[in-house]
């Protein structure tokens, strides 16, 4: 490899490093800060904070931009190695950011179509790290001087030199202690921001009393963040009540699942301390296909047959238990246990012969959320307020907290 195209892979690499660790510092703030606007929101389409608050953000609760920083580090050191190494490192380097990059270009496309197509959002992060990928890979697989089926053969002779190279090897250990420590420190999430504290607080059956409160300063900024946010009309009858809440929510969605166990007890002590003055109303939105032709491929397979047991239930009285045991059996449902469940639970006989006039109702509820500018699970509107994901249960609070006390 040149030293000209070394320098213009390190080049490449370094470029996408940056945008990828910009990309975590915003994913990271996200989570700990419900206030946080990022720098690179723009407006509703070009928008950072729609893709990493989507549940394609992470992988097995892992951000991607994590991953991504990860790996144009290690880009960045194979560049490094074919612009100062060794021969054999400068001869050997494209190829291996060569096999690299060929699997990261597939990654980077699917983050891409995903971006463009299902969520219908642009993050300029992102794409500044597509970009990177696109131009390690065209110089990489033009500098290569030789055929890649020998990559084995000299990766496995390139790895007994390592140990041989004190350098390459202490060079080689803190990459990979500095990978493990940095995936370890970084918070975790289910797909969507602030699910960490969502999961913890559902784990550990929070009510409004045991919640954890903001310190003084924390709900200062809240309550500036709050009174930014626009309203929205919503033609849902708040019913008398001061705060109406409506939350658009998919039955397979782990966050929406996180959000309910966290939020019903909280829910629970305001009904009872404002009687009549709070609604919670409960909305369809689920990421299939088959009822909701507003995405192109099937996110949750089983959520229209979820969505309508739920409807049905409802029907004999037995809505709570039926949504209780579908968060409960979320991991393993399917169509055909959610239909079983409907009947052992729900005391449904019925599902086949009612489900597709039940489901035109949910094809409804749909309609107004695309209307309302839904593109994820879960959102919540909390007197037209819209909350894309979920705020932690604590900042939830506060929030309904700050409506009852301005409601007109």
């Amino acid at each position: 490899m040149s030293k000209s195209a070394a320098g213009l892979a390190l080049a490449c690499a370094v470029v996408g490093l940056g945008a990828s660790v910009a990309a975590a510092y915003v994913h990271y703030h996200l989570l700990i800060d419900p206030t946080y606007t990022s720098f690179c929101d723009v407006n509703a389409t070009v928008s950072c904070t729609q893709v990493y608050m989507s549940r394609f953000s992470t992988f097995r609760g892992i951000p991607v931009a994590l991953i991504g920083a990860i790996w144009f580090a290690g880009a960045s050191l194979l560049a490094l190695g074919g612009l100062v190494g060794s021969e054999t490192a400068r001869e050997n380097a494209p190829g291996y950011l060569f096999a690299a990059s060929t699997v990261a270009l597939a990654v980077v496309l699917y983050f891409e179509y995903v971006s463009f197509v299902v969520l219908k959002a642009v993050c300029v992060l992102c794409l500044t790290m597509a970009a990177a990928v696109v131009a390690l890979f065209f110089l990489s697989g033009s500098t290569t001087p030789f055929p890649m089926t020998t990559l084995p053969r000299r990766a496995a002779r390139d790895l007994r030199a390592l140990f041989t190279s004190p350098v390459a090897l202490v060079v080689t250990l803190l990459f990979l202690g500095g990978a493990a420590t940095t995936l370890a420190w970084f918070p975790r999430e289910g797909s969507s921001a602030t699910s960490v504290s969502l999961e913890a607080a559902a784990n550990a059956g929070q009510t409004a009393a045991a919640a954890p409160a903001p310190t003084q300063n924390q709900a200062s900024e809240f309550e500036k963040y709050w009174e930014a946010r626009e309203h929205v009309a919503m033609a849902i009858p708040a019913e008398g009540a001061k705060v109406l809440i409506v939350k658009f929510n998919d039955f397979q969605c782990p966050p929406c699942r996180n959000s309910h166990m966290a939020y019903m007890p909280l829910l629970d002590d305001l009904k009872s301390k404002y009687p009549g003055q709070v609604r919670y109303v409960l909305k369809d939105y689920p990421l299939d296909a088959e009822c909701n032709n507003n995405i192109t491929n099937t996110i949750h397979p089983s959520a229209c047959e979820a969505a309508v047991a739920v409807r049905l239930a409802r029907t004999h009285n037995r809505e709570e238990q039926m949504i209780k045991w579908i968060f409960d059996n979320q991991p393993q449902l399917t169509p055909d246990l959610v239909k079983q469940g409907a009947r052992e639970v729900g005391l449904v006989t019925d599902f086949d012969a009612k489900y597709a006039a039940t489901l035109e109702s949910v094809k409804s509820e749909i309609a107004l959320g695309k209307q309302l500018g839904v593109m994820a699970t879960p959102t919540f509107f909390i007197n037209g307020k819209k909350v894309d994901g979920a705020l932690p249960p604590q900042y939830f609070l506060q929030a309904i907290e700050y409506e009852l006390k301005h409601a007109k």
